[in-house]
């Protein structure tokens, strides 16, 4: 059986497509993934920056950071 291939979605009124993308907030003092309760906070998305936005959100843009990463093969 084949794997299913990661669905990507057009850019609504621009035709670009969107990868799932991972986002993880990161410590700069460590470089490390910041975790809550032991697991690592990150979000699995196809709108990265809004996603972003929301883990930076409240926090010191001097010690935060977030790191897009995508997900799966080539656009």
């Amino acid at each position: 059986m084949r794997p299913a291939m990661p669905q990507r979605h057009a850019e609504p009124g621009t035709g670009a497509l969107r990868q799932p993308c991972l986002v993880r907030l990161v410590d700069l003092r460590t470089g490390l993934t910041h975790r809550v309760n032991g697991s690592p906070l990150l979000r699995v998305t196809q709108a990265p920056a809004e996603a972003a936005a929301e883990l930076l959100a409240g926090r010191d843009a001097r010690v935060w950071e977030a790191r897009i990463e995508p997900l799966g093969g080539a656009a």
